[in-house]
């Protein structure tokens, strides 16, 4: 049995998913609907009554022109008896005994004919039918054109009340947009919700929920970075007397443990101290000149881990070099704790790579970037806290510069540190 070839789906233009695009086809198609019922229904009622003037009219000649016959005088010039180009149904109801009417042509001229039995013979009236049927034309293009004016006058005006709408609710889209990127600040502040005397709508309802939303997230943000600053600035006190204790215990294993606890746990204050100021937002970056391939091997030798650095085109930037060495220890950090080596750093102008070859970064943080004590492996087992990718993260935005995380198609996480173009020293013309 052999397979039948993939069927090809129809993929419609981008544009006609919008909500706006889609009321103009709703508001054509549901015009075009009920100005075609319309017309038709128009068309049908006016024709109808127009044949039954013209049949009665045609009955009221025959009567005149039967009486006529009768008597033996003169039939006038629509009338006759047995004409040539008399419909055949006509003429089959005359020689049956049975008077009728019937639309039809006389001379290549719509005429409505009318008959009655005489003799045996057909006596038939034919009148002209042109100026009724030219009526019912003039009609029908009445109907076309108002038809498409009004099409076109609804679909303006629709489109007109929908824009405000979708404008709303484009706005609304930017906001929660800009929420997901960390500005807290954001809000619609829709008119509607501002007045609550006007009268509420869905993209009003929409709004206010967000705003809510927002006011909400951050209020809670808000909280819980003035609770890990002030539990590492609560930690800092005794950390330092413990270092002092710690240093007047006996030589020896035990003392060696508690003091590598110690720095441990002073390591981890310090970094959530500095968290807390990156959450706030109070850093400022110290900008200075810097040859970007010396100030690359020197983050590298901070760290006291083994690095290869390849510089494929060297630059000099304008950055915080305290930063942006932070930034680069904790990624080489990250690197050796938990992928493998080799681990390379690569210069490439402004954009900066270290390099693992372990199994790579785990979907969880590809998917939603560095979460602070969400440190995990590929395989699921915690192995971290997960401040150094939070806070080289933090430092990134500081500095300007874009971090980005993910896995190297043979193996290996990838991180990549891009600086900002202004951050390029511009040299002078020769």
């Amino acid at each position: 049995m052999s397979a039948g070839r993939p069927r090809t789906r129809l993929r419609l233009p981008a544009w006609t998913a919008t909500l706006y695009w889609k009321f103009a086809v709703f508001v054509i198609v549901m015009c075009c609907v009920l100005a075609v019922v319309v017309g038709v229904l128009v068309h049908v009622l006016v024709g109808r009554q127009t044949e039954g003037q013209a049949r009665g009219a045609a009955l009221d000649e025959l009567d005149t022109v039967a009486a006529a016959y009768a008597a033996g005088e003169s039939l006038g010039r629509n009338a006759a008896v047995d004409p040539a180009d008399l419909p055949s149904a006509l003429r089959t109801m005359a020689r049956q005994g049975e008077r009728g009417t019937q639309l039809a042509d006389h001379r290549g001229r719509p005429a409505m004919w009318a008959v009655t039995p005489a003799d045996g013979k057909a006596l038939a009236v034919h009148l002209d039918y042109s100026q009724r049927a030219a009526a019912l034309r003039g009609l029908d293009r009445a109907i076309i054109g108002s038809s498409a004016f009004a099409i076109a006058l609804t679909l303006l005006v629709g489109l007109f009340a929908v824009s405000r709408i979708t404008r709303r609710l484009h706005r609304t889209a930017q906001v929660a947009r800009r929420i997901s990127t960390g500005d807290l600040d954001a809000r619609v502040d829709d008119p509607r919700v501002l007045c609550p005397e006007q009268a509420q709508d869905e993209a009003a309802a929409v709004a206010a929920a967000l705003d809510a939303m927002a006011a909400a997230l951050q209020t809670k943000l808000h909280s819980e970075q003035r609770f890990t600053a002030d539990v590492a600035h609560e930690l800092r006190t005794p950390l330092t007397g413990l270092r002092l204790a710690a240093e007047l215990l006996p030589p020896g294993r035990p003392t060696e443990m508690v003091q590598e606890r110690i720095r441990t746990m002073s390591r981890l204050t310090e970094d959530l101290l500095e968290i807390s100021r990156l959450d706030a937002e109070v850093e400022q970056a110290e900008i200075d000149v810097h040859q970007l391939g010396p100030l690359v091997e020197r983050a590298v030798l901070a760290t006291g881990l083994a690095a290869e650095v390849r510089i494929a085109w060297d630059t000099r930037v304008a950055t915080d070099q305290r930063r942006l060495q932070r930034v680069l220890g904790n990624l080489v950090t990250n690197a050796h704790r938990h992928g493998r080596p080799p681990v390379i750093l690569t210069v490439n102008g402004l954009i900066l790579t270290v390099r693992d070859h372990g199994d790579g970064y785990p979907g969880q943080l590809l998917d939603h970037g560095p979460q602070r004590f969400s440190s995990h492996s590929t395989t699921g087992k915690k192995t971290g806290h997960g401040l150094g990718l939070t806070i080289a993260t933090g430092q990134a935005r500081v500095l300007g510069a874009t971090l980005r995380f993910s896995n190297a198609p043979d193996g290996g996480a990838v991180a990549e540190l891009v600086l900002p173009a202004w951050t390029l020293e511009r040299q002078p013309q020769q």
